[in-house]
């Protein structure tokens, strides 16, 4: 089953594990459940997800399984509260800087009339500030990792070594952050976890993983395998 289609949320269901995905935003304001900001990677389309109209990425199938890309509205009607979501706002600033706002504004919007169990996280400290002021009751956290200049070449270096620091946790009023799961043992971590926040981590794929990360996590996001003990505290990354 292919990340973020409705198969893997309906097995995320039917197994009662919490579901964690991602959203991007269409050309025309609408939040939209992929994780690429390319389309080709997952899909036979090409080219920016964001230069599209949700209508138009409706009906853009995913490679595996055939299944149309979802918006937040249609998962949500999906879901309907049955297990937890962990929802991830990727970056829309290109550098994880402040140009942000739209696809915060909608998730807002949706989540409003929404009652199920939900948070909310990005790699953009920003998107959290923006959502600490217009969705404040809505939990939020950091995805964080060490930001190194051979994956995020376009994040300044400064900028990049504030992130690694996760020196924005306070000032978006986090309470946890989703790290890389072999950077656990990392001091910005260590210095989260002093303070009794949650630890979470992205994203393992055997119980050999696991088993590593859980000795500093509390929970983890997994993707491509079972773990032993179904629990409603893991986050499938579907």
């Amino acid at each position: 089953m292919q990340e973020n289609s409705r198969p893997s949320f309906e097995a995320a269901i039917k197994g009662g594990y919490g579901i964690e995905l991602d959203l991007q935003l269409s050309s025309d304001g609408e939040a939209m459940v992929f994780h690429d900001y390319m389309l080709e990677r997952l899909t036979c389309e090409s080219g920016p997800i964001r230069m599209r109209t949700a209508a138009e990425i409706r009906q853009i199938r995913l490679k595996v399984g055939d299944d149309p890309i979802m918006d937040l509205p249609n998962f949500l009607e999906l879901v309907k509260g049955r297990v937890p979501l962990l929802i991830e706002l990727k970056d829309q600033d290109g550098a994880l800087g402040p140009d942000v706002g739209r696809l915060e504004t909608r998730v807002a919007e949706v989540l409003a009339k929404y009652t199920g169990d939900v948070a909310l996280m990005s790699l953009n400290p920003h998107s959290m500030a923006v959502m600490s002021k217009i969705a404040p009751n809505i939990p939020r956290g950091l995805t964080t990792c060490d930001f190194n200049a051979e994956r995020w070449p376009m994040v300044p270096r400064k900028r990049a070594e504030e992130l690694t620091k996760i020196l924005d946790f306070d000032l978006t009023d986090a309470c946890f952050i989703s790290h890389d799961h072999r950077l656990l043992d990392a001091e910005p971590v260590t210095a989260v976890k002093v303070r009794g926040m949650p630890i979470l981590c992205w994203t393992v794929r055997s119980s050999e993983q696991e088993i590593k990360a859980r000795r500093l996590a509390d929970n983890i996001t997994f993707e491509g395998y079972i773990p032993e003990k179904c629990s409603q505290s893991k986050d499938a990354d579907v």
